[in-house]
């Protein structure tokens, strides 16, 4: 049979083409010379190529978290973002990491579970500052823990900007009682409140903030000034009206101007919270514009250049759009935003070895009659098991079975069974890592793509919860030195 040749410059120039012997695959194109016997044979097939290096990052810049604390202009630290992301414990590591590189600081958590308190050996947090034990500073730093109360906290303004006896009247009132303790957006702007507290009093060089725990991160933000409005806004002023004009004027006119909200509200709750309302409204006649100018010098405060807000977040899809929803707010409120924290990263120490090759050999080790590819022999068999061979000439067989040995060659058969047993749910086990590694990877890159100004740090996936100083330590260190995960 005659093999065709590809078309060459003879052809082209009208010559017919000639004829060529067989070539190997394997030989060099346009060699003429004659094969040796030894060239002949296949050669060994090629090493299997490596496998391919994981997709570099999308670049972004490096947040120094050391420059920040170090820094003596800033005075404020305030993370922020979605529930569960770390918050608290990002607050309070780099409240430690601060305090033991010389500075004097108090961290403020709203984290209800006081595990803040817990990790720094406090027996409880309250809206008092209390100082840490156990910090290490050569340069007399020192860190003080507070918790927020809310009520204890919108007590004091009451207190601050009233006479006693009517501070005591709003305190004794039933409808304030209700709004200090739950009121929408009552923590958030109380949180501002001792924030403000805090800075105005001058004690510490650093203030660290931990947001208040919400369905989303803007509320920070957008709650204070909701509680400011509510309290300086058209339905106070109309609620204090008749305590202004008093008498029975005052009466017909809420009756005239309110007679289907206190219809309403007369049938669901009765009288009795509608002349609360009436009381509480005089009692605080002279306290509501001023909560309007607080929350305005609040958000002064923050725009100011001695403030940092730091973003927490976690490699999850929802928890970095809650991020950038919140990058985007702070950027169009011109508050400083200092980066990104990224916590809970994962990663792996042997990332060459990818998740479809670590389940293709999971799978492999799993298969019946597994080859071995060195001696061609199925099985977990050893090649120097001559058990099958026949006799040799001049000897005698001894058929009689040893059960010894039998035992022994099926426990090395039991051992090699669980030995690959144990090796494929391994595999398996980084098959899976590296498919979250590969997510969250690509949902970092989505979020630098679209801020890529954003400077960002992570902190590895820790083996269990932060619950001493010492975890708060690491945390910290990994804070400031962007520790790849592992």
């Amino acid at each position: 049979m005659t093999q065709r040749t590809r078309p060459d410059a003879a052809t082209s120039a009208g010559r017919q083409p000639t004829t060529s012997t067989p070539r190997s695959s394997s030989a060099t194109r346009g060699s003429s010379a004659p094969r040796s016997s030894s060239a002949a044979t296949a050669p060994p097939p090629p090493s299997p190529p490596s496998p391919p290096s994981p997709p570099s990052p999308l670049s972004a810049p490096a947040l120094d978290a050391d420059a920040l604390l170090d820094d003596p202009a800033i005075r404020i630290v305030v993370c922020c973002g979605s529930g569960g992301v770390g918050k608290t414990t990002t607050a309070a590591a780099l409240g430690v990491r601060a305090a033991e590189r010389g500075r004097k600081v108090v961290v403020l958590t709203i984290d209800p579970a006081r595990r803040l308190a817990q990790s720094m050996g406090i027996d409880s947090l309250d809206n008092i500052p209390r100082r840490v034990p156990g910090i290490e500073s050569e340069g007399g730093g020192e860190l003080h823990a507070m918790m927020l109360d809310m009520k204890r906290t919108f007590d004091e303004v009451v207190e601050a900007h009233t006479d006693a006896e009517r501070a005591r009247a709003i305190l004794e009132n039933p409808f304030y009682q209700s709004l200090s303790a739950g009121f929408a957006g009552t923590q958030e702007y109380m949180a501002m409140e001792k924030l403000g507290q805090l800075r105005a009093r001058d004690e510490w060089d650093l203030i660290i903030v931990d947001t208040p725990p919400s369905r989303s991160a803007l509320d920070f933000l957008d709650a204070p000034k909701r509680l400011g409005s509510f309290l300086d806004g058209k339905f106070i002023k109309v609620l204090m009206a008749p305590a202004k004009m008093g008498g029975r004027a005052g009466m017909k006119f809420l009756n005239v101007g309110m007679s289907m909200m206190t219809g309403t509200l007369g049938k669901l709750l009765g009288g009795q919270l509608l002349r609360d309302v009436q009381t509480f409204v005089a009692a605080m006649d002279t306290m509501f514009g001023g909560f309007r100018t607080r929350a305005d010098a609040t958000y002064t405060l923050l725009q100011a250049p001695g403030t940092a807000f730091l973003v927490v977040a976690t490699p999850e899809r929802d928890a970095l759009r809650e991020a950038a929803y919140f990058v985007e707010r702070l950027a169009a409120e011109d508050m400083p935003l200092a980066g990104l924290v990224l916590n809970r990263v994962h990663g792996s120490e042997a990332a060459r070895l990818s998740a479809e090759r670590a389940l293709a050999a999971a799978e492999n080790l799993d298969g019946v009659g597994i080859v071995d590819q060195t001696t061609g022999k199925a099985g977990h068999r050893d090649p120097s098991d001559r058990s099958d061979a026949p006799p040799e000439a001049g000897t005698t067989t001894d058929t009689t079975p040893d059960p010894a040995e039998h035992m022994d060659h099926e426990d090395h058969q039991d051992h090699a069974s669980h030995v690959d047993q144990l090796t494929a749910g391994l595999l398996r086990l980084h098959a899976e890592r590296m498919q979250v590694v590969a997510r969250e990877q690509h949902t970092r890159d989505r979020f630098t793509a679209l801020h890529p100004e954003v400077a960002v740090t992570e902190v590895a996936a820790l083996p269990g919860d932060v619950h001493d100083l010492e975890g708060l330590r690491a945390v910290g260190h990994r804070l400031a030195t962007g520790s790849a995960p592992v």
